[in-house]
């Protein structure tokens, strides 16, 4: 048995992957220990997991926080420099505490201070990365929310792209100053990059999202592994009668979500989504609203696990969330995209070349834009067929096996 400490920062999108990898190492024989918000303790705990609290301490619910984060061009800035970096301290107390006795750590990407634990207990560990854009290839370049102007140069070739991402480094580099003071104060080498090479662990490195979304460049690090999407997702639709008696009803509906975390600053998806679901003569199921539960041919509920919802929907239409991502892919459902903030861009860009889906910008969401792009994911058949094609090849992916298999190799 190896005692394994699983530390995240994030919404249930970064949290869910943790506790699928936890639950089956689990089941494995092991001691899986998760760190993370004191937010999440009732949930990890409620799974007979074994839980450590991780500074900062912010309510992933709290609506003025995500949409300053949620903010395209500010919102990754806000994110590090205003609620990351400002605990790390805190941050690496917590993980040195909870890791203590460790055999093995498994990191999600936002745990700066996870690099400095491992380095100061000469501990083995593995880097977590639930979407491309976090690799920032110069051969597979993302859409960056920060700067989505460079996207026109994806096909410039790697060494324009290289070039990009270099100023990008330059930059950004006086973000990363406490973890620079820190590393002195340990002890520890100061010369650092903590998002660009160092959140990758020098063992192995498990990239969890399908290759349909993203296929592996030379600029990857040498030691990742691509299992796939891992999932989270308990619960059935025996939990929501009302639920079942609405799928039973007539047509597939069109399925709205903004997935956990901008749910909570929703602007006007909700109502857009209404008015564009009657336009178009279809039933709604709306999950996370804060509306009346049923209003004609609209279901509003609070939550749902993906998995029973998505395969029952004739579209669906999300935010463009890793975790999201995957489980629509999975469904086999057409999808539209809107994306607010951080890789959702980029996995909305894929998902539309990839030729599941269609992508419209937050800011051009209403009910007339909303209506034409549904209509063409509803009658032109090639969205639907090859989103049917390409959840064979998600679901063929056995990608929690691989994953706990590579971790018991280390």
């Amino acid at each position: 048995m190896s005692r394994i400490v699983l530390a995240t920062i994030g919404s249930l999108g970064d949290l869910h992957p943790m506790l699928a990898l936890a639950l089956e190492l689990k089941r494995r024989g092991h001691r899986a220990t998760v760190a993370s918000t004191a937010y999440y303790r009732e949930k990890v705990v409620g799974l007979g997991l074994d839980f450590h609290a991780l500074r900062p301490d912010w309510d992933p619910t709290d609506q003025e926080l995500i949409a300053q984060c949620a903010d395209l061009k500010s919102g990754p800035e806000v994110l590090f420099r205003r609620l990351i970096l400002p605990h790390l301290r805190a941050t690496y107390d917590d993980l040195v505490a909870a890791a203590a006795e460790a055999d093995l750590m498994i990191v999600g990407e936002l745990v700066y201070a996870a690099p400095l634990v491992a380095e100061k207990l000469g501990l083995r560990w593995a880097s977590v990365i639930l979407s491309p854009t976090s690799f920032f290839s110069a051969h597979d370049p993302s859409l960056l929310v920060n700067i989505p102007s460079v996207y026109r140069l994806r096909k410039a070739g790697w060494m324009v792209n290289r070039a990009i991402l270099e100023f990008g480094k330059l930059v950004s580099r006086h973000w990363w100053k406490p973890v620079r003071q820190l590393r002195c104060e340990l002890g520890l080498r100061v010369q650092c990059d903590p998002i660009f090479k160092d959140k990758f662990s020098p063992e192995l490195v498990l990239a969890l999202f399908a290759r349909s979304l993203a296929q592996a460049q030379p600029d990857w690090p040498k030691q990742t592994l691509q299992p796939g999407f891992v999932y989270f997702d308990r619960g059935g639709t025996e939990d929501y009668p009302e639920l079942e008696d609405f799928l039973a009803r007539d047509h597939a509906p069109i399925v709205f979500t903004l997935g956990s975390t901008a749910v909570h600053n929703p602007g006007n998806f909700y109502e857009a989504s209404v008015a564009a679901a009657l336009k178009l003569g279809r039933r709604a199921v709306l999950l996370g609203a804060k509306r009346e539960a049923l209003v004609g041919e609209v279901l509003t509920l609070p939550y749902v696990p993906y998995s029973k919802i998505f395969p029952h929907a004739a579209t669906i239409v999300h935010q463009g969330g890793s975790g999201t991502t995957g489980q629509a892919l999975r469904s086999g459902r057409p999808q539209l995209i809107v994306p607010y903030g951080w890789d959702q861009p980029d996995n909305g860009a894929r998902l539309e070349r990839l030729g599941v889906g269609l992508c419209l910008a937050r800011s051009a969401y209403s009910a007339e834009s909303a209506t034409a792009v549904l209509s063409r994911l509803l009658t032109e058949p090639n969205f639907a067929a090859r989103a049917r094609g390409i959840a064979t090849q998600v679901e063929s992916e056995e990608a929690l096996m691989l994953a706990c298999d590579a971790v018991e190799a280390i």
